[in-house]
């Protein structure tokens, strides 16, 4: 049995250590927001944070993953509060919504670490691949979900966020 925290809860996984974690959060805790595309941690659909840094679950096994802490799309606010949910919105940034909860995860960790980066630091933390080509407006929106963090806008009410929700 493997055991860690996800989304602030302990869980134990009773699957082979060497299952992908993206599976085990997918199949053994019903968590389906990190998805699977490319399957060698290239596109970030499968995006998650381990101990607050951005990683690939994919190519991560559960048995690495013993001990950790592991934050998905569905451990941030269901309302969508959390900055880099508001900024992706206010600028329009999520078309098809495949690739939006790993990009969510990347750009949680850049702010995390540095609230107000630049467009350079921007393009180098989010890796990912969007399929519908949003890379304009995904520095907007990070840029944008600094700012709200920083508290120099203003944060939008906020309300149920279908569009975050996973599938």
């Amino acid at each position: 049995m493997t055991s860690l925290t996800v989304n602030g809860r302990p869980l134990a996984f009773q699957m082979d250590p060497q299952t992908p974690l993206l599976w085990a959060l997918r199949d053994g805790a019903n968590l389906t927001g990190a998805k699977y595309a490319c399957g060698e941690g290239f596109c970030g659909a499968c995006n998650v944070l381990i101990d607050g840094e951005v990683r690939a679950s994919c190519t991560l096994t559960l048995g690495e993953a013993e001990g950790l802490t592991v934050t998905t799309i569905e451990g941030l606010p269901a309302d969508g509060s959390h900055p880099m949910q508001q900024g992706l919105l206010l600028e329009g940034a999520i078309q098809c919504g495949f690739c939006t909860p790993g990009i969510v995860m990347a750009g949680a960790a850049l702010l995390t670490r540095n609230a107000d980066p630049g467009e350079a630091e921007i393009r180098e933390a989010l890796t990912n691949l969007c399929p519908c080509g949003t890379y304009p407006r995904l520095v907007r929106a990070v840029q944008r979900a600094g700012r709200i963090a920083r508290g120099v806008e203003a944060a939008p009410k906020t309300g149920p966020v279908p569009a975050l929700k996973s599938v």
